[in-house]
């Protein structure tokens, strides 16, 4: 008889552990959560204290089987599953499955899977933890409720099919606000005047940039400033030198490295956890779900000799940060390597990358500060009220940047770049070597991508560490938001330079400007779905009203409230709401936005959800049809121009005649196509409908038909019986005799299988 059996999640987890245990132990995973609500009704007993009604997963049946089986063959059961909330939730839903009692059950953690770390666990085992498992209960039963009453009210309100959720439906309301401001923005141009200054008799060692603290409205406003320059005296007025230190960033929480592996090394934040994920299950580093920046005594020793036999005693400064975050939901450690010794690993090039960039922010967190000279020189002019600022940085010892530097959102990069300045006096004088006025524009604010929305959410007390990357996966396979990249546009800019014979030249420039990568935007459906929400379900979107939720959760796991409770105050306004929802008439006229007048027929021009999707429409004429048309990839109702609708009703085009018939350019069903007869070729992705030329068409045309006639030649014949081939088909290969069409056996190839092997499927009759 085996005397233990231990059950983790993930069968990766289960092997690294049982390297670690001896011959009395049986590892096995439960492969994550093994019930789940019942998906029969709202599976929730609203009149019994909103007891959840479970039910085991259909694809874990067999698991649980095998599960119960072992739990009996053994003497003492071990759960050890993931230490936060969720994992605790998955310990219970085991316990009660296989009728292990809740207060006597061995329940162990750890946040590394090292040897120590499981010997450890094992020696001081604990009892599941009934607030923890209350509060994730209470998260998992509030959200099937939001979803179960207000996706119905949608379906009736707006569109059939639509679905909503607490957490995601406030995620997609920052991603349309952030859209709105956006849209409304209008960019304005100005001009920034930049001067480069020497002292006297030193040009070439002195040279340094300095800009002025003022920015002009018009090109006359510019010019009549450099004209002022021209004889005018420059003196310095404030020259200072200011010792400063940058300190090393903490550790990782799980926002902090998703935001840093989306700057760094470009990865979505469902890709950053699925890879700590399999690092963590490897015993590569610690848990990957934590808001605490706080580091063992054992990991800041091991930092400590890693840096001093690496850079040196002076670069080793022990510290412990301080998690900020209020109601942390785990009071364990940050994400760091499980051996801070072992610099590089074994794996796939995204493990590698992630691995070293947790061992770099680990090792940098235990360094030295960098000294830092920040000097800042301020020039007067003569004549004028307005200054000359020039700031430079210079690094006089690296510290921790020697080994890491914390990257920053591309929203908050400065265009500022360190320099260094020239020791400067009060009242010296400067001459410039020319100075430029430079026409720029004003920038809208940039769209959100995954690592700077993660970040506001975390700012708004949104959601917590296990909810960022499902709250946004969700969001876009609902088809809410959409990731999208931009390519860059190009526009033309003024430069006025004055040079130092007091002369003003003026030259045209371009620049490329309004790229965007991995961008998140709303879709209509999604921008329709937030403004109602929003008109009838204030409370529930509001930013304040979710994050005070998440601290109801806290009190919960902390033992201060009962989750029974907390629902029952969530539930009955909320009910209400819905069900003043459901007998409130909303205006559809809200829902359609009137772009203008078509000029060909005096109808009204709208814009507005259609039965396929966002769509144009222009009215129909007396005893007409209206016009329709669907909307371009990127366009949004909300923005879309009268001008811009006006172009999609181009489709169909006809390009001219080829082969005596009609070249036809659409859109149908299935997307973009090209047409003649009874032809059709599908256009590829880097193909627009409404700028393709007749070349590209007819290339299109000739490849489909060459698919055909390659589709339609047979694969192989026989000499037996020249009616029997084998031809391929959409589906496959399949044998044709007769005009009828039969499956290969499932274990043939076309290529081998045998006339006689054809003549019994042909002579088999076909199951009913």
């Amino acid at each position: 008889m085996q005397e233990n059996l231990v059950i983790v999640e993930s069968p990766a987890k289960a092997k690294t552990i049982e390297k670690f245990l001896g011959k009395d132990y049986v590892v096995k995973s439960s492969f994550g959560h093994i019930r789940d609500l019942s998906k029969k009704g709202l599976g929730v007993n609203i009149e019994d204290e909103f007891s959840p009604k479970y039910e085991i997963l259909d694809d874990k049946k067999r698991v649980v089987e095998e599960l119960s089986k072992l739990s009996k063959q053994v003497q003492t059961v071990w759960l050890a599953s993931d230490e936060d909330r969720e994992g605790e939730a998955i310990a219970w839903h085991l316990a009660e499955v296989l009728n292990l009692p809740v207060d006597k059950t061995k329940r162990i953690v750890f946040h590394e899977i090292t040897k120590s770390a499981i010997l450890n666990a094992i020696e001081s085992p604990r009892t599941i933890d009934m607030n923890l498992v209350n509060a994730q209960q209470a998260r998992r039963v509030l959200d099937r409720i939001v979803g179960f009453e207000l996706s119905p009210v949608l379906w009736k309100k707006v569109k059939p099919a639509l679905s909503a959720g607490r957490v995601q439906s406030v995620a997609v309301r920052l991603i349309v606000e952030r859209e709105r401001e956006i849209i409304a923005f209008n960019s304005t141009p100005y001009f920034r005047v930049v001067a480069q200054f020497y002292i006297a008799g030193d040009k070439r060692q002195s040279l340094f940039k300095a800009e002025l603290q003022h920015r002009f409205e018009t090109k006359e406003e510019a010019e009549a400033f450099l004209q002022s320059c021209v004889g005018a005296t420059f003196t310095v007025s404030k020259a200072e030198e200011k010792p400063t230190k940058r300190y090393p960033a903490a550790p990782f929480t799980t926002s902090t490295l998703q935001q840093e592996a989306g700057r760094k090394l470009g990865m979505s934040v469902a890709q950053t956890m699925s890879v700590a994920q399999r690092l963590y299950e490897q015993g590569l580093i610690t848990y990957m779900r934590t808001d605490s920046v706080n580091l063992s005594a054992q990991a800041i020793a091991q930092c400590k000799s890693e840096i001093s036999a690496l850079f040196g005693d002076k670069y080793s400064s022990a510290h412990n940060y301080k998690t900020k975050t209020k109601g942390a939901q785990e009071a364990h450690e940050a994400i760091r390597p499980s051996y801070i010794d072992r610099h590089q690993i074994e794996g796939t090039s995204a493990e590698k990358r992630l691995y070293e960039l947790i061992w770099k922010r680990t090792v940098a967190s235990q360094m030295v500060a960098a000294d830092v000279d920040r000097s800042t020189i301020v020039i007067d002019m003569d004549g004028s009220q307005w200054q000359f600022v020039a700031t430079g940085e210079v690094v006089r010892f690296d510290g921790f940047l020697r080994l890491y530097s914390e990257s920053v959102d591309e929203d908050a990069a400065s265009d500022s770049s360190e320099a260094i300045l020239p020791k400067m006096e009060v009242g010296a004088a400067v001459q410039s070597s020319q100075i430029v006025a430079t026409e720029r524009f004003s920038m809208a604010p940039s769209r959100y991508n995954e690592a700077s929305l993660v970040k506001r959410m975390e700012e708004l007390g949104i959601g917590r560490p296990s909810t960022y990357a499902p709250t946004i996966t969700t969001i876009i396979n609902r088809g809410y938001v959409v990731k999208q990249n931009k390519d860059a546009q190009k526009r033309q800019y003024i430069a006025l330079t004055l040079s130092s014979a007091g002369k003003i030249s003026e030259k045209t420039l371009t620049e490329s400007y309004g790229k965007e990568k991995n961008r998140l935007a709303p879709t209509d459906i999604g921008m329709v779905v937030n403004d109602y929400l929003e008109s009838q379900f204030e409370q529930i979107m509001d930013y304040n009203f979710t994050a005070n939720v998440e601290k109801e959760f806290d009190r919960i796991a902390e033992g201060n409230i009962t989750w029974n409770d907390m629902i029952t105050d969530f539930y009955s306004p909320f009910h209400d709401l819905v069900e003043n929802a459901i007998t409130t008439q909303t205006d559809k006229n809200n829902q359609i936005r009137v772009l203008g007048v078509d000029p060909e027929t005096g109808k009204a021009v709208k814009a507005r959800i259609g039965r396929y999707g966002p769509m144009v429409e222009i009215e129909a004429e007396e005893g007409g049809k209206s016009r329709y048309a669907s909307l371009k990839k990127g366009q949004l109702i909300e923005s879309i121009t009268l001008e811009e609708a006006l172009e999609l009703f181009a489709l169909p085009r006809n390009l001219g005649k080829y082969e005596g018939q009609d070249l036809m350019v659409g859109i149908g069903r299935f997307g973009a196509y090209v047409r003649y007869g009874n032809t059709f070729a599908s256009l590829t992705k880097s193909d627009d409908p409404y700028t393709l030329q007749y070349e590209r068409a007819v290339e299109l045309i000739e490849q489909s038909k060459a698919q055909a006639v390659a589709a339609a030649a047979p694969i192989k014949t026989f000499e037996e019986d020249k009616d029997m081939v084998i031809k391929n088909g959409r589906y496959g290969a399949y044998i044709a005799y007769k005009g009828k069409n039969y499956r290969l056996p499932h274990n043939r190839k076309a290529e081998t299988i045998t006339y006689e092997e054809c003549v019994k499927v042909v002579n088999t009759p076909k199951k009913k």
